[in-house]
């Protein structure tokens, strides 16, 4: 396989970064977005220390809308073509914290980003292209309440996290038909419960909760294998819609395949972010 350029999200630790590492080992172009610059820096300048290639960063607070389109615009006006995107970056928050658009931040964060990047670099990609998207099966038990998207009237760390999981998996399901004649594939994954910075900072007992959880928990190494399957392996080239754990295609739950809400989802954030259409 030729070389490619691979924008992910979320590649500063954890299981994005893993995957980027690897990924440009393989000669691939890694284009990633970050919010924290110092790390950023870090990551840019072990990946051409490795691997030697012409890889790019990007700058954005991917819980705001604004930031989505402005980051979207810049790597769709610095890129002639984009081969895979892997959506990736998120987040659990212990307390109910709302954004600059009104939006509840895990939502935010978790699903907006994925929806309005997307979108936005949809046109930069074309057959052959992947998208990625890192859900989980947190998504089981969850269920949505689209008179309370935002999480207004009732708030728990990990349930909101649970549904933003959901929302993942839904937005695949419909990007993946959105894609259909196309040649461009869309899936999701579950990485597992794994050991990397996440959680550290969602605050009070859910923290603590999660730090004591990850004495059991994969190595970043193993969480990021479905990840880089998804991206590269010729073996699901023409695979779409799906959800995979451990390089598997797997059924998620009932809720997941509800192809009524799925659209539901889609048309609620098009309006919310005014993209996607």
């Amino acid at each position: 396989m030729t070389a490619r350029t691979v924008v992910i999200t979320g590649a500063t630790s954890g299981i994005g970064e893993v995957a980027a590492d690897r990924l440009a080992g393989e000669g691939e172009r890694i284009v990633f977005i970050a919010r924290d610059r110092a790390r950023a820096e870090e990551t840019l300048k072990h990946l051409r220390a490795t691997s030697g290639g012409n890889h790019a960063v990007h700058y954005a607070d991917l819980s705001r809308v604004s930031e989505m389109k402005r980051v979207a615009g810049e790597i769709a006006a610095a890129e002639p073509r984009i081969d895979v995107l892997v959506n990736n970056a998120g987040a659990m928050f212990g307390t109910r914290k709302v954004t600059e658009d009104g939006l509840e931040t895990t939502f935010a964060l978790n699903h907006m980003a994925y929806f309005v990047l997307t979108n936005l670099l949809l046109p930069k990609m074309g057959p052959g292209a992947r998208v990625v998207s890192t859900a989980s099966d947190a998504h089981k038990g969850a269920n949505l309440d689209f008179s309370d998207l935002q999480s207004a009237r009732h708030y728990s760390g990990f349930g909101v996290y649970g549904r933003s999981k959901l929302c993942n998996i839904l937005f695949t399901r419909e990007l993946a038909r959105r894609l259909q004649g196309t040649g461009i594939t869309a899936n999701c994954f579950h990485p597992g419960f794994v050991a990397t910075r996440f959680g550290d900072h969602s605050g009070g007992a859910l923290s603590f909760g999660i730090r004591a959880a990850k004495t059991f928990a994969l190595t970043p190494e193993q969480g990021a294998q479905t990840m880089v399957y998804l991206a590269r392996s010729p073996d699901v080239a023409s695979v779409s819609g799906g959800y995979f754990v451990k390089c598997r295609p797997a059924t998620p739950t009932r809720e997941a395949q509800n192809d009524a809400d799925a659209r539901r989802l889609w048309a609620v954030s098009a309006e919310l972010s005014g993209v996607g259409a």
